[in-house]
């Protein structure tokens, strides 16, 4: 019988792990069954600039998968069994179960409310295509002067405001930061943002806690009453409870604990990439949630995978976060370095070149996951274990 591999979410993470799987291992001993709400492959760093009115094409699933010999099912996961090791799915054909002899759960996250009030009912996101498309339909709504209040000061937050401000500058774009803007950047990188959000007019609030937010307005700890027709919370991410519930064994973050390979600490038969993935990396701290550590977990959990189920020895992919990419606006962007206890160095990469560096990194993303079989090789592995349905293993 067939191993069973079932990969579970189909972002950067879980698309490019299923490619990378059956680009490597022989399909007369592997099954591969990737599982994804939608049927599109969605590049979630490009969700900003679909809320801002720009056109993204996506990429169809079916499309990427084609000749793989990946089978997709188009479904919402409902559960994880790990001790019968199955998984429960809901979709246009109604309740279903997959069996997995693997799992690899890359179930990516969302935004997180923090329990924030009004957030659920009033606030929009960017962290899912159908979130960026609700808000690109009411930023379309909203006539000159109109006032968009971003809430939180990451990545995210900082590439929202510059984004709606330089495609939008009839718009009162404003930051709420709960400390002070860009204050992890090097001093060079932190003035260049700081310029650039005095160019797009951005009003930034710092050392603002939002506290809770109203069809028009959002209330801060001291009082302070900020005006938004439309307030987006990029505040941080949350993973879905789903792994908690499972038994696995979770963080407090509620994400998967894995070890170095990405291999569940409490169930080896389930691997973790992307967001999903309680990882340390090699400075002795958890990976942040970005799509820099999707790439390091999801190559490092199919190697783990491929070698297990090969009799090869695992090897140990880099787990270094390198820096952060900051795009403002389509012409202008920061690389920042960072050191091995994730701190800026005084190093950083700015204007057109960085602009022109973040699309290149965008584009090569999407087309190596567009193109999961490039550089195929002519022998493809075989494997050396053997799934026992009772629930051992002739090899571990």
């Amino acid at each position: 019988m067939k191993h069973r591999i079932v990969v579970l979410g189909a972002g950067y993470a879980g698309a490019f792990a299923a490619g990378n799987l059956a680009r490597r291992l022989s399909p007369a001993d592997t099954e591969i069954t990737v599982v994804n709400a939608v049927p599109d492959f969605v590049e979630r760093m490009r969700l900003h600039q679909l809320a801002a009115g720009q056109d993204i094409a996506f990429r169809k699933l079916a499309d990427i998968f084609a000749g793989t010999g990946v089978r997709l099912r188009l479904a919402r996961v409902t559960g994880v069994d790990p001790e019968r090791r199955t998984v429960a799915v809901t979709g246009e054909d109604g309740d279903g179960e997959l069996a997995y002899d693997t799992l690899l759960y890359a179930l990516g996250s969302s935004v997180a409310h923090h329990g924030v009030p009004g957030v659920a009912e009033y606030a929009f996101d960017v962290t899912g295509r159908a979130s960026a498309l609700r808000l690109r339909e009411r930023l379309a709504g909203l006539g000159e002067g109109g006032t968009v209040l971003v809430v939180g000061e990451g990545l995210t937050g900082i590439e929202t405001a510059t984004e709606f401000a330089e495609s939008r500058p009839d718009l009162s774009v404003a930051l709420a930061a709960r400390g002070e803007l860009g204050d992890w950047l090097s001093p060079k990188a932190r003035r260049h943002l700081r310029q650039a959000f005095d160019r797009f007019g951005i009003t930034v609030h710092e050392h603002t806690r939002i506290e809770a937010v109203e069809p028009t307005r959002a209330i801060a700890a001291d009082g302070t009453s900020i005006p938004a027709d439309v307030t987006v919370w990029s505040a941080g991410f949350a993973v879905h409870p789903i792994a908690a519930a499972s038994g696995l064994e979770v963080a407090d973050t509620g994400q998967i604990v894995v070890d170095r390979t990405m291999r569940s600490v409490s169930h080896p038969d389930v691997y973790a990439a992307g967001d999903s993935a309680y990882a340390i990396g090699e400075n002795g701290r958890p990976l942040p949630m970005s799509c820099a550590s999707a790439g390091l977990t999801n190559m490092q959990a199919t190697a783990a995978i491929i070698a297990r189920l090969t009799g090869n020895k695992v090897p140990a992919t880099g787990l270094k976060y390198y820096g952060n990419h900051i795009s403002l606006g389509r012409r202008d962007a920061i690389f920042q370095m960072v050191d091995g206890d994730v701190r800026s160095k005084s190093w950083y990469l700015g204007g057109r070149t960085a602009a022109r560096l973040k699309s290149g990194v965008l584009k090569g993303a999407a087309w190596g996951i567009a193109h999961p079989t490039f550089g195929v090789p002519k022998r493809k592995h075989r494997l050396t274990t053997a799934p026992d349905r009772a629930g051992a293993r002739v090899a571990a």
